[in-house]
């Protein structure tokens, strides 16, 4: 078992490192995000609404493990409630940026849907960096 002083909870580290981690983890699921999107409406032909339940599914796992590691940098082995506490605050995320995506696509049929892509992950960035940072990757000081 680690001690106290070698774990890091999430504010535990200096800030900027953290918010750094917190983006380019995000990051890294968002071009997953992207990727598939652009490979299923292009190369395949889906359309962009269907093609993204595909392509936030693939990120989610991308972002989970990204953040796990450099954002919050869990040092205790995963756990099913730390998982059920992700995949909560992830889902939900998703269906912030899902349904803000579809909205846009529809108002806009004509708009690029890596544009819709933008702007609906923007808006559910900030809830679910509040959702991991207090909720799915939270550290109890209250025991092991």
């Amino acid at each position: 078992m680690l001690s106290e002083g070698n774990k890091s909870a999430p504010g535990a580290q200096h800030p900027v490192r953290h918010g750094l981690a917190f983006l380019v983890s995000g990051a890294t699921a968002f071009i997953v995000d992207a990727l598939v999107l652009e490979l299923l409406t292009s190369v395949l032909g889906l359309h962009p609404i269907v093609a993204r339940l595909a392509a936030i599914a693939l990120a989610m796992v991308a972002g989970w493990l990204m953040h796990r590691t450099f954002t919050f940098r869990v040092a205790d082995p995963p756990s099913l409630p730390e998982l059920l506490r992700y995949a909560g605050v992830a889902w939900t995320a998703a269906a912030v940026n899902y349904g803000l995506f579809v909205l846009i696509v529809l108002a806009y049929p004509a708009i690029e849907p890596l544009v819709a892509l933008v702007i609906s992950s923007v808006v559910a960035m900030v809830f679910a960096y509040l959702g991991m940072r207090f909720a799915a990757f939270r550290q109890r000081s209250d025991g092991p």
